[in-house]
Formats: structure tokens, sequence, C-alpha cells
């Protein structure tokens, strides 16, 4: 069977899905693998790279596609005027097409037209057994690392406590706001970096993660927010009162702070606001707000998404989109590692295919499309 890895095509986008490893690895399942010219080349990966590893190194994406049964991406395919190319035509019926598909009912439409086994990794069950090929865990953790790390680079001052013969610069206030994956990772590299750090999360189970890590806990405490987190480890949407009694909260602290870092997402839904105007103009001129959600709107109500602004009051807002992709050897050598391992979990060696029970519970999280029609239960009907 022939396995298929295309150049990414949309903006913004720097990464790739798979890397010479796990190309290794997939031949050693059986597979032939073709990877697009230029593929891996703004991750840091060469072609040579790649045909060492004994992939074909194919001229264009349609000669990658012939004949393949199964396609990597890291984003959806680009269909019929979304560019220059329409990727999603050209990948042949029946093949199984594995990435972070950007589903929905429109998605999943398209790819049942196609004819593609559509699996979109971002809807994958958050349990224990899934955990090593959760693509959304793995690139919001460098999100939150490289979040941190621009931040200083914005900032004008330094994150640790400087003491010189000429005197004593403080140390970096910070905050985070959200302490799931990306939030934690932030809170982390921010101490490495000296900051004194604290974080806000309306889920319960996130208070004594951030105290665990060195920071301090900021935040208003009720018996919603006691049921504030989903099976599956998402904060649920609030309530209007329980968002006011939080923002008062946290308004008091953020006119303190020189780096706020915005994590917080609600899955499917968009962004939380959770750092208004009015918070940013009490903050110092040179302090610098980091949006990681502005893909989802941004948790900062005056990010505009894709740009660095800098406000009236001189506070720098770092809204760039597609936060993985600024560091893209670390995101795509973990992104192609998932991908391996979601294949490998469901391989079968006789046939030397994936074997893709409808019934397991992984599988059922993200198959939007199999044989022509729409099979996820959110998206069918």
């Amino acid at each position: 069977m022939r396995l298929a890895v295309l150049k990414e095509r949309r903006a913004d986008e720097a990464r790739v899905a798979a890397v010479p490893e796990t190309v290794r690895k997939f031949i050693a399942l059986g597979l032939t693998v073709a990877v697009e010219r230029g593929a891996g080349l703004s991750a840091g990966v060469p072609d040579a790279a790649y045909a060492e590893a004994g992939a074909e190194v194919a001229p264009d994406a349609a000669a990658a596609l012939a004949g393949a049964g199964i396609v990597l991406k890291v984003r959806a395919p680009l269909a019929a005027g979304e560019g220059e190319l329409d990727e999603l035509a050209l990948i042949p019926r029946g093949a199984l097409l594995i990435g972070t598909l950007g589903a929905d009912k429109d998605a999943a439409g398209r790819y049942a037209a196609a004819g593609v086994d559509a699996a979109a990794m971002e809807m994958l069950p958050r349990i224990t057994r899934a955990q090593s090929m959760d693509v959304l865990s793995s690139q919001a953790n460098l999100a939150g690392y490289r979040a941190v790390v621009e931040a200083a680079g914005a900032f004008d001052r330094g994150f640790p406590m400087l003491m010189t013969a000429a005197g004593t610069i403080p140390a970096a206030n910070v905050i985070v706001m959200g302490a799931g994956v990306a939030g934690l990772q932030a809170i982390a590299t921010a101490r490495r970096l000296g900051g004194r750090v604290s974080a806000t999360d309306v889920r319960p189970a996130a208070k004594e993660e951030i105290k665990s890590l060195g920071a301090s806990f900021v935040g208003y405490e009720d018996e919603e927010s006691r049921a504030a987190q989903t099976a599956g480890g998402y904060a649920k949407p609030m309530s209007a009162e329980f968002l006011a009694k939080q923002a008062e909260v946290v308004a008091g602290a953020i006119g303190k702070m020189d780096i706020v870092v915005c994590t917080a997402l609600v899955q499917g839904r968009k962004a939380p606001i959770l750092v208004t105007e009015a918070m940013v103009a009490s903050m110092k001129p040179g302090s610098v707000i980091v949006d990681i959600a502005s893909d989802a709107g941004g948790n900062c109500a005056v990010t505009k998404p894709g740009e660095m602004v800098v406000t009236p009051n001189g506070v720098k807002v770092l809204g760039y989109r597609n936060w993985p992709a600024r560091i893209p050897a670390a995101a795509s050598n973990l992104y192609a590692r998932n991908l391996l391992t979601f294949l490998t979990t469901f391989w079968d060696k006789d046939a030397s295919a994936p074997k893709l029970p409808a019934e397991d519970e992984l599988v059922r999280g993200v198959m939007l499309t199999r044989g022509g029609q729409v099979v996820h239960a959110n998206f069918a009907g």
C-alpha cells in the first residue's frame, strides 16, 4: 500500500505530517512512502533526508497521490476554490485521509462526496489510551512554550530578576489565562525563565496543577466552577454571572502584570474573552499580551488574529495564528509521531493495511466518513 505525504499549502503553515523517523517505521510496516517535493523544507527537513529514509520524493502532489491508499496531512486538503490546487480532487477514492481536518458538517460532506475515508485527529477522545496520538495536546504543549519565548522577545525588560553593580531589575510578573496543556507549559517555561508567575482557570482541577508548578492561583471559585470540566477534560462554557465575577478578580491582577499569556479554549466554540479593553488599558506601557487562542477569535478583546498590534497605552498584543507552526521542526516531529501511533495501533499485519473497527471508541471519535457516507455522530443526518 502506498502512503502519501503532501506539502502544506495553507497560509501560516510550516509543519509537515511525516519526518524521516516515521517514514522508516512506515516502510517497516510494509508501506511504500511518497513525499511531495519540498514538503519538509519549512520544518527543516530536506528532500534528501526523506530519500535517505527510503521514501520516493514525488515532483508534485498529483504524483505523490497517484495510487495512494493512505494520505497524511497536517491541515485539511485544499478543495475547489480554496487555493491554486484542488488537493481533495487528487486524492484517490477510497483512500484514508488522516490529519487535523477542521471537522464540521460541511467538511464531512465534502469528504463523503469525494469518496475519501476521513479521520479528523482533532476529534480524538481525550482518554488515557489516546494520549500518545493526541495531536491537540502535543501541539498545544509546544504552543505554550513558544508563546512565552515570543513574549520574552517582545518584552523590553528581562524575565528574571537581574542584580548588577548598576542596580537591580525586578523579575517580570506573568499571568497565564487557562491552565490546559498549553497553559501549563507556559507556566513552566515562564518559571524557568525566572518570571514571577500566576495563573487562572475555571476548572477545579487546574488550581492544584497550577500550584504544583510553583505558580500562584488567581480566580473566583463557587459551585459552578467546581463543575466546570467535561468528562473529556475540556472547560465547559460558563454563565455570564460567573464570568463577570471571574473577570473582576482577574482584572485586579492584570493591571500589575508585565506579561499576559492567553490560552483558554472551549471545544467547538469561539474563544471566550477573558481580557477586556479596560484590562488592557490598565496595563503598563511595554507590557505584552500573547494570545494563542487567536485562531478561535482570541481571549483578548483587542487581539487582531494574525497580527501584532500596539495599543494606545503601549501594550504589545501578539495575535499570531497557528502557534505550533512557529516552532515547526519540533511540532512536526511530535505530530508525525502522533499519526504513526494512530496507524500502528490499528495496523493489520496480515493484510499490511490499517483496520479501523467502527465500534472502537477512538475510531468512532475521529472517523468523519467511510465509503462515501458521513458516519460521525456529530455530523451525520
